[in-house]
């Protein structure tokens, strides 16, 4: 069966977007979404719509874990933001370990000579990348 998966990475401010390939091969950015969890603000208005556009079958959540293994207050967060998803969408979500994501989104920036300014555009959303591409290549079918 051919779906595409949806890949968060949800912070306190934004949440990173990106999406699979019809196949699930592939992970590729698609968007910062501004939150403002206090007031209410999800970013599920927006998230509706990327929903309705590319129709996915599930969506991955980061999980922010400790080095140690140990789930905390922000992993405690996601997940909560996963049972929002759930509940409001009705669409099964998943969670995959993002543990030092966010460094090795700021590394590939640097690398690629993006400027620090710019890099702040680009972060969220290249580590969502980095999640879905890691639970895309965990959950690969065995040939």
């Amino acid at each position: 069966m051919f779906a595409r998966i949806l890949g968060l990475d949800v912070g306190t401010k934004t949440v990173g977007v990106s999406v699979s390939d019809l196949l699930g091969m592939t992970a590729q950015p698609v968007e910062t979404i501004k939150i403002d969890s206090e007031a209410g603000n999800l970013g599920f208005v927006r998230l509706e719509a990327l929903i309705n556009e590319y129709k996915p079958n599930k969506i991955v959540l980061g999980l922010p874990k400790h080095m140690n293994g140990d789930e905390g207050i922000r992993a405690e967060a996601s997940r909560d933001y996963g049972t929002k998803i759930t509940e409001e969408f009705g669409i099964e979500v998943d969670y995959q370990d993002e543990r030092l994501t966010t460094v090795q989104a700021e590394k590939v920036l640097i690398d690629g000579g993006v400027r620090r300014k710019d890099r702040k555009k680009s972060i969220d959303k290249l580590a969502a990348v980095l999640i879905l591409q890691n639970y895309l290549d965990a959950h690969a079918l065995k040939m």
